[in-house]
């Protein structure tokens, strides 16, 4: 195990975290993520149908908070499962075309205890108003010998009746619910923004005006997930809220 992720995992759990008090009380954006872009309304599954114009969208995904740059990779480092957790998140060059639309491929290795225990594709792309839409991802669970277990989790958008959902508005408004897929039974993941004025300190660098935003899933009743973006980079920190402990924060990008 290469020294400098021990350090690191030590160092992560030691995060520092402030919410500032009265985020919520900013006013909200426009209703749509912006001209010419309708954003889904948070519903029941049954009538959960977004309307989906593939010449909308592009794999140029430049959401501040989001951004996805061929080539980078995001290193985080933490603890799930009560294991030691390394997580390693690299934007590829390559797209894949999901319900009509060409999505980027970014790749997801979870190693727990420094084995990789899930692997995971995820399939992304962005409105031309720069809302950043999830159309869906394949995902594997392996054992200690590298065998497939499970693909629990994996959807693609316009099959089977997944849909594809928001995870990141180009202008995020705060106390908005949207549903980041849907699939039932598979991928039921939600979430809002709850603050846009954050502060954060990680093993990689501290952050000001970070986003936080609150996940759910009714797959997991009870359990509540945070997350911070910061601008030009994307996602920071996950940690839970509320259910069995877990923590994944940023100690390295490259290049």
């Amino acid at each position: 195990m290469v020294s400098w992720w021990k350090a690191a995992v030590t160092a992560a759990m030691g995060i520092v975290l402030v919410a500032i008090p009265g985020a919520g009380a900013f006013a909200d954006d426009g209703a749509d993520g912006g001209s010419g872009c309708p954003l889904p309304v948070f519903g029941p599954g049954s009538a959960y149908h977004p309307a989906i114009d593939p010449e909308a969208f592009s794999t140029r995904v430049t959401n501040p908070m989001f951004p996805l740059r061929p080539g980078r990779t995001l290193v985080y480092a933490g603890v799930k499962d009560g294991e030691v957790a390394k997580d390693v998140v690299r934007v590829t060059g390559q797209t894949l075309v999901m319900d009509g639309v060409r999505t980027r491929i970014v790749q997801d290795r979870l190693f727990l205890s420094g084995k990789l225990a899930e692997r995971t594709r995820d399939y992304f792309a962005q409105d031309r108003c720069g809302n950043v839409w999830y159309f869906g991802e394949d995902t594997a669970e392996l054992d200690e010998t590298g065998r497939v277990v499970s693909t629990d989790g994996s959807f693609h958008a316009g099959e089977q009746g997944a849909q594809p959902g928001v995870v990141m508005q180009a202008h995020p408004q705060l106390r908005r619910q949207f549903r980041q897929e849907w699939l039932p039974g598979q991928a039921e993941d939600t979430f809002m923004a709850v603050s846009r004025s954050a502060s954060v300190t990680t093993p990689y660098r501290s952050f000001q005006h970070a986003l936080r935003t609150r996940e759910t899933t009714a797959l997991e009743p009870g359990v509540i997930d945070e997350k911070l973006y910061a601008r030009g980079i994307g996602e920071v920190v996950e940690v839970t809220a509320k259910g069995p402990q877990e923590k994944l924060v940023l100690v390295d990008v490259r290049p």
